[in-house]
Order: structure tokens, then sequence, then C-alpha cells
């Protein structure tokens, strides 16, 4: 079932995004995420964040913000199994278009954005790790 993030939910779903960062972006330092968890966990009550959820356990969620998804989060052991692409489905039923950036060292999150349907729009320089991304477009 895919709901709005309620207030019992934020601390799950702060570690689901420092964990899933953390796996899905080894080549970006440890502290760079564990220094941002703070921040993160200030503004999710302030953010379109939906969760998805099964038996009462949050197996991951989407940060959107206008149309802009800020990341979907799949934790480890439930990826590859739909629940990446209900979320997506569950945004785009909402938007006309979507965008988002995708580090080029995340080729798994590349792959599921392009066979989703986005479509590359220029490379770019994450000022904040130094690392390339690609800013990624989809339309209705």
């Amino acid at each position: 079932m895919i709901r709005k993030l309620q207030n019992v939910d934020i601390n799950k779903v702060v570690d689901l995004w420092l964990k899933t960062n953390l796996e899905a972006h080894n080549f970006i330092s440890e502290q760079y995420w564990t220094g941002n968890y703070e921040a993160v966990k200030k503004m999710l009550p302030q953010a379109e964040v939906y969760v998805y959820e099964e038996n009462n356990i949050i197996h991951g969620f989407v940060g959107v913000q206008d149309e802009y998804i800020e990341g979907i989060f799949v934790s480890g052991k439930m990826q590859s199994q739909g629940i990446g692409k209900a979320l997506l489905d569950y945004i785009k039923d909402k938007k006309g278009r979507l965008q988002l950036n995708v580090y080029q060292k995340n080729v798994r999150a590349m792959s599921f954005y392009q066979r989703e349907g986005f479509t590359i729009q220029r490379e770019q320089l994450d000022e904040f790790t130094g690392e390339k991304e690609y800013v990624m477009e989809w339309n209705h």
C-alpha cells in the first residue's frame, strides 16, 4: 500500500534513506550521508513523501517537490520486486512531467529510470559530492 508519510514514520524513513544511500552510492564518502542525516530528518515532515508499506513495514518511499523527484528509496532486500516502479507510477499519476538527478556511477538507478521512460537531458557536476550526474526527465 502506498500512503502519505506520517510523523510516526520519520525515523524509519530517514534510516532507510541512510542505509540505501550508503549501499547505492559507495563511491561517495559515508560522512557525506551521515552528515546530512539530521537535515533530511528535519526536512521530511515538510516534503511531499509517500511510503510503500506492507504488513506495517515500510519497504520504500519517494520524495517529490513539485515536479522534481528528490529520490526513490527501496530497502536492499526488497529491491527488484516492483516497489520502486509502484512508487514511481504513483507519482506519474499525480504529475504530467517529472525530473530528477542520478549519479552516473549509479548504473542500476539510471537503467531503472530509462526503462521507465526517463531520458537524459544533460550532464552536470553535483557541487556537494563532486560526482557527475545526469538530469533526467519524463513527460506524460
